[in-house]
């Protein structure tokens, strides 16, 4: 052979090589934070997820289990079927909490969300299709969910929510950082 040939050969073959590299298909770990990706958006899109209702998920190969408390019944149907849909996703395990109906958890409702939407920043977590912080109220119960922007405001939360007549325990699981987490 030739060095000419030699040559072009060598090249075929690395040239080979790399398109072969790069149509490798994603590793593992990237089909699942897609599909973890496709679950969030199809859970916050979901047309009646609102401030009361807090969905959270976590995946176990591809089943993916849903927790959580929703305020509306209709949305813990809709959040199962919707995820099901889901391409890579084979089971779902629901253990998604339907709230009772309450006037007396309604009325706390309505009182966190007068208090926070008048004192301080926090009403900017409240608006929008897709709140950033969630109020789940169960039995005079009250949790606080979601992402906020700075240590201030989850301390403002806690004090006006322990605040609010009728409210029995606060849990503020608020978070620092951005509710876009994909």
């Amino acid at each position: 052979m030739t060095r000419k040939n030699t040559f072009i050969l060598s090249m075929a073959i690395m040239l080979f090589a790399a398109f072969s590299v790069s149509a490798a298909p994603a590793s593992s770990t990237e089909i699942q934070k897609s599909v973890e990706q496709e679950v969030f958006k199809k859970i916050v899109t979901m047309p009646y997820y609102g401030l009361f209702d807090s969905i959270s998920f976590e995946m176990d190969g591809d089943t993916v289990i849903l927790s959580g408390s929703v305020y509306n019944a209709l949305n813990r149907k809709v959040a199962e079927n919707r995820v099901m849909k889901v391409e890579g996703v084979a089971n779902v395990v629901n253990n998604i909490e339907i709230l009772p109906p309450s006037n007396f958890d309604d009325r706390i409702r309505r009182r966190v969300v007068r208090s926070f939407a008048n004192t301080g920043g926090l009403y900017r977590y409240m608006i929008g299709p897709n709140p950033s912080m969630r109020i789940i109220v169960d039995g005079g119960k009250l949790t606080l969910t979601g992402f906020v922007s700075n240590e201030g405001d989850i301390r403002l939360a806690t004090i006006l929510a322990k605040g609010i007549p009728g409210v029995f325990t606060v849990t503020n699981n608020l978070e620092l950082g951005n509710d876009k987490k994909y």
